[in-house]
């Protein structure tokens, strides 16, 4: 790693975000007819036409238009979309009788599935506070502490800690099996620690502290693999590991067999997630203002285990998933892994030193912007093969928005910067 490497990179990256990633959804996303966000895009950036708003989509797009702004890019622009999504998030989306957010509604924004899903309200509540935090508008913090205190009320195991997650209009848990009412997921844990992080950030509330401190300690107790220490995707509420399924409404479109279960169902990891989470536990201590020493040994497995066996020495790029052990299951390369893997290779260049990770970074970076960016587009491919060849050609729906990709860059970015700071 010198200077020169640094900044090219960072160079590549500023140019690719404020060049194409920004300009894509600057361009064609906001609805000034029904508000809110189009968010389905085919492989040449076109409007494809589903007739759908989600949770999940409007407040990542939120998210994203807010913590661009936040980080000074778009001129402004930015932060009027963040509003405009905003708008469409309170006006349309928010359940004025029961409190929280719809999970899916209609372009008009009809709603078509009322339930309350944790993992929607996770980004609720982290784009909520985004956009306090781009704006100094407090209606964002407002709302993020409503949803707060409904997840205490409503989602919080008084019995075994953690939190249910799926549930219909007026709060009521949902049945067992694809309904979800009897599972616990790492994905909506560790999305809730990153949601919490930002409403600490936000409110510096001791009760935000707590919980904060209280999901991560479920984290690292609860959801890793006791000798690995690598993450555990779905749990039964006592925190047995259960196999992992697709719920019926959450990952409905998603990468299982058509039984609805994974093979190996009971041993598998992410690589992204585990990276992901070693990265957002980092910032999350960070703003806590707590000592990362103790956490330093399980922030060092978590990255060696994605750099030992899901990185692709040949292709480049990261897998998706394997075993516990390091079997690889899963050779493609999916468009989030990639991200993730970016912001936490340069996080881990930071703590512990830039010789075991850079090589890594530099395999990653190369990939997606050999292969993973449709340069002509000015998004990323949301799924392709070991080589590089896409399997899944649009450029947005529901599940791949431009949370993963504008967050890589901006985040890239700002460890770019902290690396070349510690070069000179």
């Amino acid at each position: 790693m010198n200077r020169e490497k640094i900044a090219q990179c960072k160079q590549e990256a500023e140019q690719h975000l404020t060049g194409e990633l920004l300009p894509f959804w600057l361009e064609r996303c906001k609805d000034d007819k029904n508000g809110g966000f189009t968010t389905h895009f085919d492989k040449d950036g076109n409007d494809s036409g589903e007739d759908e708003k989600s949770l999940i989509a409007q407040s990542r797009c939120v998210y994203t238009f807010s913590s661009a702004h936040r980080a000074g890019y778009g001129n402004g622009q930015c932060l009027e979309f963040a509003q405009h999504g905003m708008d469409f998030l309170l006006n349309k989306m928010w359940d004025k009788e029961f409190g929280g957010f719809h999970w899916l509604l209609d372009r008009k924004g009809k709603v078509k599935i009322d339930q309350k899903i944790l993992y929607g309200h996770c980004f609720a509540i982290y784009s909520l506070c985004e956009y306090t935090l781009a704006s100094n508008d407090p209606v964002g913090l407002e709302y993020a502490e409503k949803v707060f205190d409904l997840i205490q009320k409503y989602a919080a195991d008084t019995l075994y800690g953690g939190y249910f997650e799926m549930f219909e209009r007026d709060w009521q848990l949902k049945g067992p099996g694809a309904a979800g009412g009897d599972r616990k997921t790492l994905d909506a844990h560790m999305h809730l620690m990153e949601a919490y992080t930002n409403l600490y950030e936000c409110s510096r509330k001791p009760i935000h502290r707590r919980k904060l401190q209280e999901d991560i300690d479920i984290l690292i107790n609860r959801m890793l693999h006791p000798q690995y220490r690598t993450g555990i995707p779905q749990f039964y509420p006592d925190w047995k590991v259960a196999p992992q399924i697709k719920f019926d409404i959450v990952w409905g479109w998603d990468r299982f067999t058509q039984e609805g279960q994974k093979a190996s169902a009971e041993d598998n990891t992410s690589y992204g997630h585990n990276v992901e989470f070693a990265w957002l536990l980092t910032h999350a201590l960070h703003i806590m203002n707590e000592d990362l020493a103790n956490y330093k040994p399980l922030l060092k497995t978590l990255y060696d285990h994605a750099v030992q066996y899901g990185i692709d020495q040949e292709y480049g790029g990261v897998y998706v998933e394997g075993s516990h052990a390091g079997e690889v299951y899963d050779r493609e390369k999916e468009f989030w892994q990639q991200a993730e893997l970016m912001i936490g290779m340069l996080e881990a260049c930071i703590t512990f030193g830039s010789a075991a990770y850079w090589p890594v970074y530099e395999n990653v970076h190369r990939f997606v912007f050999d292969k993973m960016i449709h340069h002509q587009v000015g998004e990323w491919w949301p799924l392709l093969t070991r080589q590089g060849e896409p399997i899944w050609t649009h450029m947005s729906h529901s599940w791949k928005i431009n949370y993963h990709s504008v967050r890589a860059m901006v985040q890239s970015i700002k460890r770019l910067e902290k690396l070349l700071e510690h070069q000179a």
